[in-house]
């Protein structure tokens, strides 16, 4: 089993999930309940195998099982650009230290790799 799977498949390891902080910021007009597109980092992310919902928003992230909700990962990130994020944080199913560099390649995928080389997509969440 490779790290980015025990880290968003073993329990739906650890999965990014960004809540879309570009969508948060005010603005208070009659948008017709219109959404602007995703932008950034920051938001919902879900794992290539539909195991693990990740959040990554106000400089922290978690990642909880989809089929069951137990949190599966917690921790922090920094943005290098407004492309690129590093994570780094705990599996709380395997007690272990987690960490991964993801790239933001468009609006609705991030390529990951951990710090073990482990490479991984996650997929913006709407």
């Amino acid at each position: 089993m490779t790290i980015a799977r025990n880290v968003f498949s073993a329990g739906a390891v650890v999965g990014l999930s960004f809540i879309l902080a570009g969508c948060l910021g005010g603005g208070g007009g009659t948008g017709g309940g219109t959404r602007p597109a995703p932008s950034g980092v920051e938001g919902t992310w879900i794992d290539a195998q539909g195991t693990g919902l990740s959040t990554i928003s106000g400089g922290t992230f978690s990642t909880v099982a989809t089929d069951t909700g137990q949190k599966l990962a917690e921790g922090s990130y920094l943005l290098s650009s407004p492309t690129s994020v590093q994570i780094t944080g705990t599996s709380l199913i395997r007690q272990a230290p987690i960490s991964f560099n993801c790239l933001l390649v468009s609006g609705n995928q991030l390529n990951c790799t951990s710090s073990a080389g482990q490479q991984f997509v996650l997929t913006r969440r709407a």
